[in-house]
Protein backbone atom coordinates (compact mmCIF):
# COMPACT_ATOMS: atom_id res chain seq x y z
CA UNK A 1 0.00 0.00 0.00
CA UNK A 2 1.31 3.56 -1.25
CA UNK A 3 2.12 5.56 2.07
CA UNK A 4 0.42 9.32 2.46
CA UNK A 5 4.40 10.14 2.65
CA UNK A 6 4.85 8.93 -0.64
CA UNK A 7 1.66 10.28 -2.19
CA UNK A 8 2.59 13.39 -0.60
CA UNK A 9 5.57 13.17 -2.62
CA UNK A 10 4.06 12.80 -5.82
CA UNK A 11 1.58 15.78 -4.86
CA UNK A 12 4.83 17.58 -4.65
CA UNK A 13 6.30 16.90 -7.85
CA UNK A 14 3.18 17.66 -9.37
CA UNK A 15 2.42 20.39 -8.44
CA UNK A 16 5.98 21.48 -9.96
CA UNK A 17 5.21 20.34 -13.19
CA UNK A 18 1.76 22.30 -13.12
CA UNK A 19 4.28 25.19 -12.03
CA UNK A 20 5.94 24.71 -15.64
CA UNK A 21 3.49 24.06 -17.37
CA UNK A 22 1.07 27.31 -15.75
CA UNK A 23 4.01 29.75 -14.64
CA UNK A 24 2.21 32.87 -14.47
CA UNK A 25 -1.02 31.11 -13.18
CA UNK A 26 1.09 29.37 -10.19
CA UNK A 27 2.61 32.59 -9.50
CA UNK A 28 -0.67 34.45 -8.82
CA UNK A 29 -1.62 31.11 -6.80
CA UNK A 30 1.62 30.92 -4.71
CA UNK A 31 1.40 35.39 -4.07
CA UNK A 32 -2.79 34.53 -3.07
CA UNK A 33 -1.75 31.57 -0.66
CA UNK A 34 1.40 33.72 0.87
CA UNK A 35 -0.91 36.01 1.51
CA UNK A 36 -3.82 34.13 2.97
CA UNK A 37 -1.72 32.20 4.56
CA UNK A 38 0.65 34.90 6.75
CA UNK A 39 0.34 36.15 10.63
CA UNK A 40 -2.39 38.58 10.80
CA UNK A 41 -5.67 38.76 13.23
CA UNK A 42 -5.28 34.84 13.16
CA UNK A 43 -1.93 33.15 13.20
CA UNK A 44 -0.80 30.77 10.36
CA UNK A 45 -0.86 27.62 12.35
CA UNK A 46 -4.38 28.35 12.90
CA UNK A 47 -5.46 29.32 9.36
CA UNK A 48 -3.61 26.18 8.42
CA UNK A 49 -5.62 23.96 10.78
CA UNK A 50 -8.68 25.98 9.31
CA UNK A 51 -7.57 24.53 5.84
CA UNK A 52 -7.19 21.19 6.96
CA UNK A 53 -10.95 21.19 8.63
CA UNK A 54 -11.95 22.83 5.25
CA UNK A 55 -10.16 20.16 3.17
CA UNK A 56 -11.79 17.10 5.57
CA UNK A 57 -14.89 18.38 5.04
CA UNK A 58 -14.72 18.44 1.23
CA UNK A 59 -12.82 14.73 1.28
CA UNK A 60 -9.73 15.87 -0.46
CA UNK A 61 -6.82 13.60 0.12
CA UNK A 62 -4.54 16.00 -1.27
CA UNK A 63 -5.94 18.92 0.82
CA UNK A 64 -5.51 16.63 3.75
CA UNK A 65 -2.41 15.82 3.17
CA UNK A 66 -0.67 19.11 2.35
CA UNK A 67 -2.74 21.40 4.73
CA UNK A 68 -1.77 18.66 7.69
CA UNK A 69 1.82 19.21 6.34
CA UNK A 70 1.27 22.63 6.53
CA UNK A 71 0.17 22.86 10.02
CA UNK A 72 3.06 20.89 11.01
CA UNK A 73 5.45 23.20 9.49
CA UNK A 74 3.37 26.23 11.49
CA UNK A 75 4.09 24.60 14.87
CA UNK A 76 0.84 22.62 15.35
CA UNK A 77 0.92 20.01 17.64
CA UNK A 78 -0.61 16.24 17.48
CA UNK A 79 -3.61 17.54 19.97
CA UNK A 80 -3.83 20.76 17.37
CA UNK A 81 -4.43 18.31 14.74
CA UNK A 82 -6.92 16.09 16.84
CA UNK A 83 -9.10 18.63 17.95
CA UNK A 84 -9.34 19.99 14.41
CA UNK A 85 -10.21 16.54 13.46
CA UNK A 86 -13.17 16.85 16.27
CA UNK A 87 -14.59 19.86 14.84
CA UNK A 88 -14.90 18.36 11.79
CA UNK A 89 -16.32 14.98 12.73
CA UNK A 90 -18.66 17.04 15.01
CA UNK A 91 -19.70 19.00 11.69
CA UNK A 92 -19.51 16.11 9.45
CA UNK A 93 -20.55 12.95 11.17
CA UNK A 94 -19.35 9.57 10.65
CA UNK A 95 -17.53 11.05 7.12
CA UNK A 96 -15.54 13.56 9.29
CA UNK A 97 -14.38 10.08 11.09
CA UNK A 98 -13.13 8.52 8.19
CA UNK A 99 -11.71 11.67 6.56
CA UNK A 100 -9.59 12.28 10.27
CA UNK A 101 -8.28 8.37 9.81
CA UNK A 102 -6.30 9.57 6.88
CA UNK A 103 -4.52 12.35 8.99
CA UNK A 104 -3.85 9.80 11.86
CA UNK A 105 -2.37 7.47 9.79
CA UNK A 106 -0.13 10.50 7.90
CA UNK A 107 1.06 11.39 11.58
CA UNK A 108 1.82 7.96 12.72
CA UNK A 109 4.01 7.99 9.20
CA UNK A 110 6.06 11.09 10.54
CA UNK A 111 5.80 10.57 13.68
CA UNK A 112 4.57 13.55 14.99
Amino acid sequence: METLTDKNSTRLALVEKLRQELPKIMELEAAKWEATYKDGALSKKTKRLMALAIGLRAGCENCIIAQTMHAIDAGATRAEIMETISVNMAMSGTTGVGEGLKVIRLLDELGH
